[in-house]
């Protein structure tokens, strides 16, 4: 009786300690909840940072994002040079099979594109519910949360983390935004990282190879030998497909293509390029590099002959600085579908171009200092020639000549006499040798090379077009004078007779030697040759060619046209 009252005092307080017990619980696990979270952060913190590569970092960064905020797909899009578009997307949560089923990666519209024009932290409920939404493509699997942070590096954003379907069918809360904003801190100082790692990576490969290339001109090797390791060792540490080498033509406004390596490089090999109408043309005249982010499709290309197939980012840098210090150009392109070329990227080559220019021009003095001491030396044994043995032959010519008088039989007079003969002959033999050392090289762009381009360059305005050059070999060295004046004529006449009869809109001009023979290949794109008709002009280049043991053969290709093929032997040294 007396205790019945007190029942529901001592229950009262049991059920509020329930609540408190409930409460403190609820904390409990909240709390340790949180410091999983924390634990888990700082190892993603901690594996992002302890790579080096690029690609692996920010693969890294992908997968600890998704675990992180327990997202089924996640994903980091990194920001062109544009500054609008993303040029590169990584992804963890799709399959190959559901990738290549989707198509290209996605360029930053829509939703990825609110957050390039915005870089800041955006979480939304329901993807189709937003007004920059517009769906996704076939083949996408189906998203509906959203969570997406930028990542900057050094005040710059670099790209954005995208996490879509929070497992559970959860929305993303302000603590996924809290610690994914976290991750992206961390994340932009191992990007800045890997990117320095790799610079610096980069810029000792450049380093080792103007070394390389220093080396050789220095030690005195072939001037193509060492063209074709500027072009070499550029396309490898670039990452192209293509490299090519082009040097000013003395005499004409134009560049020769002499060496090329990689993806259709026969077709580069002694392209003849206009200074103003080329991309490589562009970079000498302007002391600058100049870039394409579509080289097949860039207007300052010349579209014959067609070299650029499967390319795309180009860059061409010039070969030294300043007018008097300009060597040349070197270009490279990426197969089309590569990156674009960055400016710390086009920055590193430019500087090697620099670099081996320097060497170049060392080479040239050291070269230059040994032509010098050879002419010098040339003309002490000249002087010696001419100071000391043709004075002592003169002497002792005179002195058989005077002993002569006295010798009374017939036979060793006439023997005496003949003596003297053969020392007079010597001595013009010794004169005309010591004229041989003392004679200068002659400059002014003379050569056969020149005068092809000035020939082509004169025809252009008749014909209306300008033809494609391209010439391979020792073409000034191998072909002798007399020879390269029938060359020439050849050309303008071939020239002249596709103005007058062709009605081409395009020709391409070859001419090419091996130190035996020299060829010349002049084709159009026109109506082809007459079976009837004057055939003058065919007949006199004929006549040239068999002339010199060489032949002329006209065809018609079966792309039409006409293509004439005029060659003779060279002489043997």
């Amino acid at each position: 009786m007396v205790s019945g009252p007190e029942e529901p005092g001592v229950r009262l307080p049991q059920l509020k300690l329930d609540e408190l017990l409930e409460e403190l619980q609820a904390r409990i696990n909240a709390a340790r909840s949180t410091q999983n979270r924390v634990h888990s952060l700082l190892e993603a913190v901690l594996s992002v940072g302890r790579e080096l590569n690029l690609e692996q970092v920010l693969h890294s960064i992908v997968e600890a994002a998704a675990v992180l905020v327990d997202a089924e797909y996640a994903a980091l899009g990194i920001i062109g040079p544009d500054g609008r578009r993303l040029s590169a997307f990584h992804t963890v949560g799709v399959t190959e099979e559901q990738i290549a089923a989707i198509g290209p990666f996605p360029e930053g519209h829509g939703i990825l594109g609110e957050l390039i024009r915005h870089p800041q932290p955006l979480r939304i409920a329901r993807i189709s519910g937003h007004p920059a939404s517009y769906g996704f493509p076939p083949g996408h699997p189906p998203m509906s949360s959203f969570l997406g942070v930028p990542i900057r590096v050094r005040d710059q954003v670099f790209g954005n983390l995208y996490l879509t379907e929070k497992r559970g069918g959860a929305e993303f809360d302000e603590e996924d935004e809290s610690v994914l904003s976290t991750l992206a801190v961390a994340a932009g100082v191992a990007i800045d990282n890997a990117r320095l790692y790799e610079e610096s990576r980069l810029r000792e490969r450049w380093q080792r190879a103007n070394a390389e290339i220093s080396h050789s001109l220095m030690s005195g090797s072939d001037r193509a030998e060492s063209l074709g390791l500027i072009a070499e060792r550029a396309r490898e540490i670039s990452g192209s497909a293509l490299a090519a080498v082009a040097l000013p033509m003395e005499g004409t406004k134009s560049l020769t293509v002499e060496i090329a390596v990689g993806v259709d490089a026969e077709a580069h090999r002694g392209l003849v390029l206009p200074m103003h109408e080329s991309l490589m043309g562009l970079a000498y005249t302007a002391t600058a590099p100049v870039t394409s982010d579509d080289i097949v499709h860039d207007l300052r290309i010349t579209p014959e002959p067609p070299r650029f197939g499967g390319l795309g980012p180009a860059v061409a840098v010039p070969i030294g600085t300043g007018e008097s210090g300009m060597r040349g150009v070197v270009l490279v392109a990426r197969e089309a579908g590569r990156p674009v070329f960055l400016q710390r990227e086009t920055e590193l080559l430019l500087g090697f171009a620099a670099q081996a220019a320097i060497a170049m021009e060392l080479a040239e003095r050291r070269q230059d200092a040994q032509q010098i001491a050879l002419l010098e030396e040339r003309d002490r044994i000249a002087r010696d020639l001419h100071d000391l043995a043709i004075q002592r032959l003169f002497a002792t010519g005179m002195t058989l000549q005077s002993a002569g008088r006295f010798i009374e039989h017939p036979k060793a007079a006439e023997r005496v006499l003949r003596a003297v003969d053969d020392l007079d002959e010597t001595i013009k033999i010794i004169r005309s040798t010591i004229f041989g050392l003392r004679t200068r090289l002659g400059t002014g762009g003379s050569g056969l090379r020149a005068r092809v381009v000035r020939a082509v360059g004169e025809a252009a305005p008749v014909l209306g077009f300008a033809p494609s050059v391209r010439m391979e070999g020792l073409v000034d060295t191998d072909v002798p004078p007399e020879i390269a004046d029938h060359v020439v004529a050849v050309l303008t006449e071939a020239l002249t007779n596709i103005a007058r009869h062709a009605q081409a809109d395009r020709a391409q001009v070859v001419l090419t030697t091996d130190g035996r023979e020299v060829r010349l290949k002049v084709s159009d794109s026109g109506v082809g040759i007459p079976s009837v008709g004057r055939r003058s002009g065919l007949l006199n280049m004929a006549e040239r060619a068999e002339t010199l043991g060489g032949r002329l053969e006209v065809t018609r290709p079966a792309g039409g046209g006409a293509a004439l093929d005029w060659w003779v032997p060279l002489p043997a040294e």
